[in-house]
C-alpha cells in the first residue's frame, strides 16, 4: 500500500471523558438488590465515583436502576450492564438511564443504544471487534475479559485503534494491578467483584473505592 494514500483515523472526543475525569472507574454492581442500590450508590458518590452499572442479571435490576436514577439524576452516569436485547435498551431509555454496557460486540445493539440517546460501552477483545464496535457508534471500548489478556495485548490494539479511542479493561482488575494497564494505554477500568459482591456493606464499598482512587493517583 502506498503510504501517501493512507489516512489516519481519529476517534471523536470520548463522551465518557468528563465522567472518567472525576474518577476513571465504572462501578459494576453485579448481584445488587434494590434495597442495597441507593446506600451503595451513596458510598460510591462519597468516594468520588460517578459511573455506575447495574448488570441485568442482578435481581430486579431495573428496579435498582430506577431507584438510583431517582436518587442521583444527572449527577451520575447510570446504566445497565450485560445488555443483550433491543427491548432492554428501550427500558433503560424510559427510566432516564444514559449508559448501555454489553459484554460483546453487537453492532445492531450499539446502534440502537445510540439512536435512543444512550452512551454505548460494548465489550470487545480483538481488533475486528473493536473496529466493528467503533464503526457502529460505540463511545468507548470495554476490553473484556481483561483477565484473559494482558497489558501487552492492549498496547498492540492501540497501534490500530483510532487515536483518542477510550479503552477500559474489565475483568479481574485489582487496585494493585493498575500500573501496567495504565502504561499500556488504559483510560479507565470497570471494577466488579473486587469492589462489590452481594452482602458487602456500603461502608466497605466506599473503603475499597477509595483504595482504587489512591492506586490511580499514585500512577
Amino acid at each position: 500500500m502506498n503510504d501517501k494514500t493512507t489516512t489516519s483515523r481519529v476517534a471523536a472526543p470520548c463522551a465518557l471523558a468528563p465522567w472518567l475525569a472525576q474518577a476513571p472507574f465504572v462501578a459494576i454492581l453485579r448481584g445488587i438488590a434494590p434495597d442495597e442500590a441507593v446506600p451503595v450508590g451513596e458510598a460510591l458518590w462519597s468516594a468520588g465515583w460517578r459511573i455506575i452499572e447495574v448488570p441485568l442479571n442482578s435481581p430486579d435490576a431495573f428496579v435498582s436502576i430506577e431507584r438510583l436514577q431517582r436518587r442521583f439524576g444527572d449527577a451520575i452516569l447510570l446504566g445497565a450492564g450485560t445488555v443483550r436485547r433491543l427491548q432492554e435498551v428501550d427500558a433503560l431509555a424510559r427510566l432516564g438511564a444514559r449508559l448501555m454496557v454489553c459484554p460483546h460486540t453487537d453492532p445492531a445493539l450499539i446502534a440502537h443504544a445510540k439512536a435512543r440517546g444512550l452512551l454505548a460501552l460494548p465489550g470487545a477483545a480483538t481488533a475486528s471487534e473493536c473496529l466493528s464496535a467503533l464503526d457502529a457508534g460505540a463511545d468507548a471500548l470495554k476490553l473484556f475479559p481483561a483477565d484473559m489478556f494482558s497489558p501487552v495485548a492492549l498496547a498492540a490494539l492501540r497501534a490500530v485503534l483510532p487515536g483518542g479511542t477510550a479503552v477500559l479493561p474489565v475483568g479481574g482488575i485489582r487496585a494493585e494491578g493498575l500500573t501496567p494497564w495504565r502504561a499500556a494505554g488504559a483510560d479507565g477500568f470497570g471494577i466488579g467483584s473486587a469492589l462489590y459482591r452481594p452482602g458487602r456493606s456500603a461502608d466497605e464499598v466506599a473503603r475499597i473505592a477509595r483504595s482504587f482512587n489512591l492506586a490511580w493517583n499514585s500512577l
